[in-house]
């Protein structure tokens, strides 16, 4: 699956997944009023609107770029209405041709893992499977270590899917925990950079890349460089384009001399970019993700040519 990803990537030439992490205060007045009419004031018109903002988001993005990232608390928190947002989110994306990544961030002992690991495995109910959930990849965190994250592997041996690993993410507390220094030397997120390394050994494909996948924050771009030395097999998620401070400068290092091994995830940036550009109105949601997808990719493409 990670050889589709970047195969669609160079195709597009847009190392870009999109973040479908609405909030309410995102959606256009018109998409609430029409959710409202339709459904009642409750938390089935609330899930309703996300869904149809999302329609509208993807619909301007989905020949621009290759994937979506959908983060699931912001559905999770309306409840049952708010996860069928979620998958009828998911499963948009995929009629679109979008490599979808479930930004799920699971992490449990093994039993527990096997379940989460349905994410990207599916279900087998009366001799029959289904995949509700319409994904391509998850992120999970590893803080269990291996217990938590063999189902995992499992599953992306056998349905050819992948996994994005938390290593060193954007936020800027993530230090009080990831760069602890280990008394056998290293930083915590470099240990775990080389256990992601080790986990993804077996499943590299033509790509010259793993089906384990690294979570790195553009916000540290010194470790960034820093972990593609140290991953060469491992393909890169980053988070913190955009809103959380990084532009196409501050990425370089987290490619490889090819320019491949490298998504760069943006969501307020550009599905919200019909509300902070003067130009758009609450008609252009669409169009305006558009503009903002392509003045990313632009970006992004003269980091490489200066």
């Amino acid at each position: 699956m990670i050889d589709k990803l970047a195969d669609r990537i160079m195709e597009l030439e847009a190392p870009i997944v999109v973040g479908l992490d609405p909030t309410l205060e995102m959606i256009p007045d018109r998409i609430k009023k029409e959710a409202v009419d339709r459904c009642g004031a409750n938390l089935k018109a609330a899930a309703s609107m996300l869904f149809d903002f999302n329609k509208e988001v993807i619909d301007g993005i989905c020949e621009i770029v290759p994937a979506v990232k959908p983060q699931i608390a912001m559905y999770e928190r309306f409840g049952a209405d708010g996860v069928t947002a979620y998958l009828k989110t998911t499963e948009y994306a995929k009629s679109k041709g979008l490599f979808v990544i479930g930004d799920v961030k699971r992490g449990d002992i093994s039993s527990t893992a096997e379940a989460y690991a349905a994410h990207i495995g599916g279900v087998e109910f009366e001799g029959l499977r289904f995949d509700p959930w319409h994904e391509d990849a998850v992120t999970i965190n590893p803080y269990l270590g291996i217990d938590g994250v063999k189902p995992f592997l499992k599953v992306c041996e056998k349905n050819d899917k992948a996994i994005f690993v938390l290593v060193k993410t954007s936020n800027p507390s993530s230090a009080e925990l990831q760069d602890l220094i280990l008394e056998s030397g290293g930083a915590v997120y470099e240990h775990a950079a080389d256990l992601v390394s080790s986990w993804g050994e077996a499943t590299v494909g033509a790509s010259g890349y793993s089906k384990v996948g690294a979570v790195v924050g553009a916000t540290h771009p010194a470790q960034g460089a820093a972990l593609r030395k140290r991953m060469a097999r491992t393909f890169f998620l980053v988070p913190g384009y955009g809103a959380q401070g990084a532009s196409g400068k501050d990425l370089k290092g987290f490619f490889d001399a090819d320019g491949g091994g490298c998504i760069v995830n943006s969501s307020r940036g550009i599905i919200a970019a019909w509300k902070s550009d003067d130009r758009y109105g609450e008609n252009d949601v669409a169009e305006a993700a558009a503009f903002a997808a392509l003045a990313m990719k632009a970006d992004l493409r003269e980091a490489f040519t200066r």
